[in-house]
């Protein structure tokens, strides 16, 4: 069965030239030269193609031709998300406008216990750094080692200020100590729920009507630390603007259920969430590789 190895889609130096192109040219056009890129992607990149092909004409169940415009449509809304997610980072928030729906459940973890947002690779999460400038309270993303170290080095030159303190996942297991004193301290820790490295423990769900394997490491950490969840999604509506939406805080303090029986509702109820926000966004989801399994090329 395949599984995500750890490795994000694109290289520095493309990452670097469209940084070039938005502070020469605008975003408007680096919008416009993204139409060639994602045609070239769609056209001659078949690791990207089929398994997100997959998704929406097998999982999704659209036709060959909807499928294929739909996979158009994802490889386009993706490299917008890259691109806003430069132009948010290097200061130009001012291009945008956001709807925060459900901040203050945010707020009321930030000012009470604290506790985990937990999201997926959907959307463009850095316009929750947006909503969480105006929390007081310190935010953690958990995020790998060497995606980290790659975005800063990208992003040095651009980030007019660092409003998220990363926590690199490394293989040492040093960042759980980090998450430790960071929930201790009743500060928010953000990570995703939809990946996992190969060897993790994982359970077998059914997400958007077929098995699919998810992480249990983000929710165990609220059972373990008695810390509520707050499901979060930021997806893009228009060029220009942003929905970002948080649910209730879920406590899975229940005496009479295990902590089994509590892991596996969060997961079920995060699930439910992902369903949701696809239904009206399915062209937003990131992950570019077998989801459920089926095949065994490994998208890199």
């Amino acid at each position: 069965m395949t599984t995500w190895k750890g490795k994000t889609r694109g290289g520095v130096a493309g990452h670097r030239f469209f940084i070039f192109i938005l502070k020469t040219f605008g975003i408007r056009f680096t919008y416009f030269f993204l139409n060639f890129v994602v045609l070239y992607f769609v056209l001659f990149s078949a690791k990207s193609r089929k398994p997100i092909f997959y998704y929406f004409h097998t999982i999704l169940g659209y036709g060959n031709l909807k499928s294929l415009r739909y996979v158009f449509k994802n490889n386009y809304k993706l490299g917008q998300v890259l691109i806003d997610k430069v132009a948010l980072l290097a200061g130009y928030s001012d291009k945008f406008t956001f709807d925060f729906e459900g901040e203050e459940y945010i707020r009321e973890m930030a000012q009470k216990s604290g506790g985990l947002l937990i999201g997926a690779h959907m959307g463009n999460w850095e316009i929750a750094g947006q909503l969480l400038e105006r929390i007081n309270t310190k935010v953690h993303v958990l995020m790998l080692e060497a995606e980290h170290e790659k975005i800063k080095v990208l992003l040095d030159d651009v980030m007019d200020k660092k409003s998220m303190n990363i926590i690199p996942i490394k293989e040492d297991f040093s960042h759980l100590f980090l998450i430790k004193e960071a929930l201790q301290k009743n500060e928010i820790v953000a990570l995703h729920g939809d990946r996992f490295m190969e060897g993790s423990k994982t359970v077998t769900k059914t997400f958007l009507g077929h098995k699919a394997k998810f992480p249990e490491g983000p929710f165990y950490l609220s059972v373990k630390y008695k810390k509520p969840v707050i499901f979060v999604s930021a997806v893009k509506e228009t060029d220009s603007h942003y929905h970002f939406f948080a649910t209730k805080p879920n406590y899975q303090e229940q005496s009479n259920l295990t902590k089994e029986e509590q892991l596996n509702n969060l997961i079920d109820l995060y699930i439910t969430e992902l369903e949701k926000t696809l239904k009206d966004y399915p062209e937003q989801w990131f992950n570019y590789y077998y989801f459920w399994g089926q095949e065994k090329e490994q998208i890199h």
